[in-house]
């Protein structure tokens, strides 16, 4: 199967081990001077609307990537996943 640059972009990358989406392909890393994909770009996810910035980048190398399907990429890579903030800590305590 061939694919084009362009084409990647619209594609969903899917963790294989926890099956989490990671995000759609935003931008790929090419090496100029041997002409190789070195690996895809995922942008970080919106804060707050994009009004507090976004997330570090997820940049996967391109052996890191096991399937690359019609509509999704299947990657087997380390990704350091945040935690979600809890907005309301003591609540917990009351809430059971």
């Amino acid at each position: 199967m061939r694919c084009r640059i362009v084409d990647m972009r619209n594609k969903e990358v899917i963790h294989v081990k926890t099956g989490r989406r990671l995000g759609c392909v935003s931008d790929v890393e090419i090496d100029t001077i041997d002409a190789r994909l070195i690996g895809i770009v995922i942008f970080g996810r919106l804060k707050c609307f994009g009004i507090f910035g976004r997330e570090e980048d997820i940049f996967i190398r391109w052996e890191e990537i096991k399937v690359i399907g019609d509509d999704t990429i299947l990657v087997s890579c380390d990704v350091n996943y945040k935690k979600k903030r809890n907005f309301f800590p003591l609540l917990n305590n009351f809430i059971k």
